[in-house]
């Protein structure tokens, strides 16, 4: 019974957030179109690149400086991938062996597979996060994106309709349940005042990363941690 319960959570999340970044493809596929790609240049960037953030960086420096902005925008979205490769790290001994299995999660590590798999408790209900969180923003991701690219200028400023702030509540949905150490609550909050302090001042994407080495130390040095006891020796003193 506790498997499939954990089963059923794992799915329950998966959904949850897949609903809440798909919403948010809307906004993507309307500001595309904005910044000056057709139809079919903004619906082929969502299938191949498949990364919100990036794609995002990108249609964001091409809306400012036009065609000619096209290098600019690639290294910042490219920057701004670079998580992925980290997160790839993380959930390499969730996904298992296999190349061809391998490919396939490659295209589908992306924050939110991440955050749904590592917020599991079994090997078995993180598969199933991976996966179901994946495939389900896959498919709502590329049909929102679809469908704002369509409707285009007739939704307006995409920020009334609150779309831009339904990836980030997704998130905070994931991290509030496991805030409930000091080391955790260390990380979230120096990474973000990392992250908001250099954004004013560094290239989009670059922040994201910088404020991911706030885990780094922190993990390393066990900042914050509960550390192991002292062995005893047979006298039963320390040594």
């Amino acid at each position: 019974m506790a498997a499939e319960a954990e089963r059923r959570a794992a799915w329950r999340a998966s959904l949850a957030v897949a609903l809440a970044v798909s919403a948010y493809g809307i906004s993507f596929g309307a500001l595309a179109v904005a910044a000056g790609l057709d139809i079919l240049q903004t619906c082929v960037l969502s299938l191949v690149m498949f990364s919100g953030g990036s794609q995002f960086a990108l249609i964001g420096v091409i809306a400012s400086g036009g065609t000619a902005a096209g290098p600019a925008a690639i290294a910042g979205a490219a920057l701004l991938g670079l998580r992925n490769g980290l997160y790839a790290i993380r959930v390499s001994p969730i996904i298992g062996p296999g190349w061809p299995k391998r490919l396939l999660a490659g295209h589908l590590t992306i924050d939110e597979s991440t955050a749904v798999a590592t917020a599991q408790p079994t090997l078995e209900s993180q598969r199933i996060g991976f996966w179901a969180t994946g495939a389900l923003i896959y498919v709502g991701w590329n049909l929102t994106t679809l469908l704002g690219a369509v409707l285009g200028d007739q939704l307006g400023d995409v920020r009334q309709w609150g779309l831009d702030a339904a990836a980030a509540a997704a998130f905070l949905g994931l991290l509030w349940p496991r805030l409930t150490a000091l080391q955790p609550i260390a990380v979230a909050v120096g990474a973000a005042v990392v992250a908001t302090a250099l954004i004013p001042v560094l290239p989009q994407g670059v922040p994201v990363l910088v404020a991911a080495l706030v885990a780094v130390v922190v993990g390393l040095t066990n900042l914050f941690g509960v550390r192991p006891a002292e062995e005893l020796d047979e006298t039963g003193e320390r040594p």
